[in-house]
């Protein structure tokens, strides 16, 4: 049996909804600018709510990317899915063609997906009776037609699927489009995460389980992953999306390349549903095998783009990052872009994705906001409040989730040979 010999894989596309603006460009300005994306929550009267601040994505219209007659047919996390892809395929000039169609695919997922659509037409049914639930309430929901609608868009009759991994979601499809290129299975991959979840129902369930900062009179100065006055994240919502090709199919057709993604691995804490062991062993591990997949030595580390969720795991994220790259762990710059986003839940590892390549790209490492006064146990250089200019080689994206999940990428500076 011969040796398998994986293929190079690279970024031609990105796409951004974010809580700080629509798109790219405008998202990386007031990220690298230091700006929060965090307000009061307008989606419900969130008055009687313990926690009524979020990061919502303002002034979007669906009707700029969707026909009108089918908007209602999607829920929101959908609505966002399309409008990211869409950039990321506009930007990468990517064509699907009936060639090519069989080896181009999507895989994007959700953590939560449709609950606003589930809330609505729960009350619809209670108070109007079945016959009143839309026959589209099902495909509206349901986390794989995010997937489903973005390939039907495109054309793109490549593998299809989505992982659903709560906060870990984004990395692991980005990672699972990865290895499909690698294996020789597709050749072009649309890939991330989405999330639309800011509702009475989810809000609620976050907030009992005291899992969100309450800082309601001040919503900017809310999200402060590794401060001493951290009290829970920020729930946000949006999409970030990547075009992932195989290298020699990008050089084919003249793309233009972002960075390459190297490396990927995913495990799991088996210990708790929702908390990290104290210990960060699951971290500690998946860290130590995507440096190993991706080839890479400790020393060429250039940037950590932390989970960093400004909650009490920010401590035990620090500690992996210790226990892995031990003394240098204090000369990598890390930062946690969701001091300015929110927690985007399934579509966290896919936003984080993209800013870790534009980092990358551009020489910028955006900042870690409202780092006032640094938690003891937090002692690494967090880029505080102001991003950096800093060439580097390599970056780790990191993403841990509820049931014990963790998934990292490694992405490298791409440099024409």
């Amino acid at each position: 049996m011969s040796e398998w010999s994986p293929r190079r894989v690279v970024v031609t596309g990105l796409g951004l909804v974010t809580p700080l603006e629509i798109g790219v460009s405008k998202t990386w300005e007031k990220l690298c600018q230091g700006q929060s994306g965090i307000g009061p929550i307008s989606r419900f009267d969130a008055s009687q709510y313990p926690v009524r601040i979020a990061g919502e994505v303002k002034n979007f219209d669906p009707a700029a990317y969707i026909e009108k007659k089918e908007i209602k047919k999607m829920d929101t996390f959908i609505h966002f899915a399309i409008a990211a892809s869409q950039e990321a395929v506009d930007d990468a000039k990517l064509v699907v063609t009936p060639e090519n169609a069989d080896r181009v695919g999507v895989y994007i997922g959700a953590g939560i997906g449709g609950l606003p659509a589930i809330e609505h037409y729960h009350k619809v049914l209670l108070e109007r009776g079945p016959d009143r639930v839309s026959p589209f309430f099902i495909p509206m929901v349901i986390i794989n037609l995010a997937s489903g609608q973005v390939a039907i868009r495109f054309g793109a009759k490549g593998p299809n699927g989505c992982s659903v991994t709560a906060c870990a979601t984004g990395n692991h499809c980005i990672g699972d489009g990865f290895r499909l290129i690698q294996r020789g299975e597709a050749d072009v991959m649309i890939v991330g995460g989405t999330e639309a979840t800011i509702c009475p129902t989810c809000v609620a369930g976050f907030a009992s389980a005291k899992a969100l900062s309450r800082r309601n009179d001040e919503p900017e100065r809310a999200s402060r992953p590794f401060d001493k006055d951290r009290d829970g994240f920020v729930i946000g919502e949006g999409s970030g999306v990547l075009i992932l090709e195989e290298l020699e199919h990008a050089r084919a057709r003249g793309a233009q390349i972002y960075a390459e993604l190297i490396g990927y691995a995913m495990n799991s804490d088996a210990f708790h549903i929702t908390a990290p062991s104290d210990d960060g062993a699951g971290a500690v591990t998946c860290l130590e095998h995507v440096l190993q997949d991706g080839g890479v030595s400790k020393s060429s580390v250039g940037y950590i783009n932390a989970h960093g969720t400004s909650t009490f795991a920010d401590r035990v994220e620090t500690q992996a990052i210790k226990k892995v790259f031990g003394e240098q762990a204090y000369s990598i710059p890390v930062s946690s872009t969701k001091s300015m986003t929110g927690h985007l839940l399934g579509a966290a590892g896919g936003i984080e994705a993209v800013f870790s390549v534009l980092a990358l790209q551009q020489g910028i490492i955006p900042p870690t906001i409202n780092l006032d006064d640094p938690d003891p146990e937090c002692d690494l250089d967090y880029v505080p409040n102001q991003s950096r200019a800093c060439s580097f080689d390599v970056a780790i994206s990191n993403a841990f989730g509820f049931g014990g999940v963790n998934a990292c990428l490694v992405f490298r500076r791409w440099q024409e040979v």
